[in-house]
């Protein structure tokens, strides 16, 4: 690839000598489930995010799941969630016996629609799913709002929106609870899997850490019927590492979206994403939208540009929830969005001269030239 979809070797090359030195103690002391490293990691994020408790666990979607559980979800209850999003927000309530209820979302953000959300609510309600997507905040002053009116709990998806603000707060510390991925190309992001959990709730976060370990609290003393869903210490000694300069990549993140729309900006064919109003996003991912994706796509990737689709099908009309028995058309705008949008290249050690490459590339494969005012 001439430009890639994202740089993963340029992260690490910044923490390799700060993390060598913690893995060499961790081999030499065999601590590598638990111990000071999590302890420490768990704290340092906590006062990050601005909740009181954080539980670091294996993976994002075992923290879905454990948030769920965490709330009393189970088998029958009804959780509302956006259409587009990963399946592993709906695949957690699955796991537990919950009925994921989708929603559409708004045009210009592409995120959970609170209108829709009131529509859907029913007696079986328990939960609502915003979902930060691209590293964006959901509308949360109205989410918030919806819930109250019902007494619904908010369980925040914050798996790309590390560090992302909006005017009520961080994302990841709005709700009552929370569940995020450190998937290695995250925001922030582990050498392999990993996730947490946030609240400011005691209980919760008490419960998901005894779930988390088989269901105990003390060795061989089982509670509960659990998981196996723990944070390993090799994965948060790279995650206190990279929290360090969290802050500093995701502002090299804007600075690359604020290049994306000089370079992009004006063109037909091109929709380029916005920005709601007091919201400081974290461009997770930079998406825009076009006619004729896939052969755009197409000719990109043969350009040597790294491109993605996030996501090329709604979760509600994938076969995984055919038994559901949703059809096309239910969501009009997650629907015709997933057919145009596409990720272009975006990571903190994107180069301007990169993003000329890309933005040449699309010119040539939309076929456009910038309009003159």
């Amino acid at each position: 690839m001439t430009v890639p979809f994202i740089d993963l070797a340029a992260q690490q090359a910044e923490i390799v000598e700060e993390v060598l030195p913690v893995w060499r103690r961790q081999l030499a002391s065999a601590a590598f489930i638990g111990g000071p490293e999590v302890e420490a990691f768990e704290r340092e994020y906590a006062d990050y995010i601005g909740v009181e408790h954080v539980v670091g666990v294996s993976n994002g979607t075992d923290a879905l799941e454990l948030a769920y559980r965490g709330l009393g979800i189970g088998p029958g209850d009804e959780v509302i969630m956006p259409a587009n999003t990963f399946i592993a927000t709906a695949e957690a309530a699955s796991r537990i016996g919950a009925v994921p209820v989708f929603v559409d979302v708004d045009d210009e953000y592409l995120l959970i629609d609170p209108d829709a959300i009131e529509a859907a609510v029913t007696p079986r309600t328990r939960a609502i799913v915003p979902v930060h997507l691209f590293g964006q905040s959901a509308p949360m002053v109205d989410v918030l709002a919806v819930a109250a009116r019902h007494d619904l709990a908010v369980v925040e998806d914050a798996a790309q929106s590390q560090g992302a603000v909006c005017s009520t707060g961080r994302a990841g510390a709005l709700g009552r609870v929370s569940a995020t991925s450190f998937y290695p190309g995250k925001n922030l992001g582990a050498a392999g899997d990993a996730g947490a959990l946030m609240t400011n709730d005691a209980e919760i976060a008490a419960t998901a850490r005894n779930l988390a370990a088989h269901g105990s609290s003390v060795k061989y003393v089982h509670d509960r019927i659990g998981m196996n869903a723990r944070l390993d210490a090799v994965q948060a000694s790279v995650l206190r590492a990279k929290l360090r300069r969290l802050d500093r990549w995701n502002a090299a993140r804007r600075d690359a979206a604020d290049r994306y729309a000089e370079l992009l900006g004006g063109r037909d064919g091109v929709r380029l994403p916005s920005v709601r109003g007091g919201n400081e996003d974290v461009w997770h991912l930079y998406v825009v939208r076009v006619d004729d994706r896939d052969r755009v796509l197409t000719d990109l990737s043969a350009a040597g540009i790294g491109v993605g689709i996030h996501y090329p099908m709604v979760v509600p009309l994938t076969e995984a929830y055919a038994a559901l028995g949703h059809r096309a058309g239910e969501f009009p705008v997650a629907e015709a969005a997933a057919a145009q949008i596409l990720s272009l290249p975006m990571f903190p050690h994107l180069t301007a001269a990169q993003q000329a490459e890309v933005a040449t590339a699309l010119d040539v494969a939309v076929g456009t030239t910038r309009r003159v005012a």
